[in-house]
């Protein structure tokens, strides 16, 4: 029993446990960084998420733009051509 007494003693006369205090804060401090960087990337995927869908989004609005465009170019190729009819009649006409 006298050296459990002594070794209490001791441990009381040297002061502070410094492992023990870097331990006690490093390893909640390394948790919580890490917890921190989870959900930090997470949020980052999710942003990178929304942006490929409205780019997903982007590019079907372009397709269905450069479709219209292209109905509307026959249209107006159409056209084009019966106005130059009615001018040739005019012009055979008057």
């Amino acid at each position: 029993m006298t050296g459990i007494l002594a070794s209490a003693q001791t441990a009381a006369t040297h002061g502070t446990n410094y492992t023990a205090i870097i331990i006690s804060i490093g390893i909640p401090l390394v948790v919580l960084g890490t917890i921190a960087i989870i959900v930090s990337a997470y949020f980052r995927l999710q942003a990178h998420r929304a942006d490929a869908l409205a780019m997903a989004h982007y590019r079907q609005l372009a397709e269905n733009a450069v479709t219209n465009q292209q109905e509307l170019r026959t249209e107006l190729a159409k056209l084009t051509s019966k106005v130059e009819a009615v001018e040739k009649l005019m012009r055979d006409v008057g």
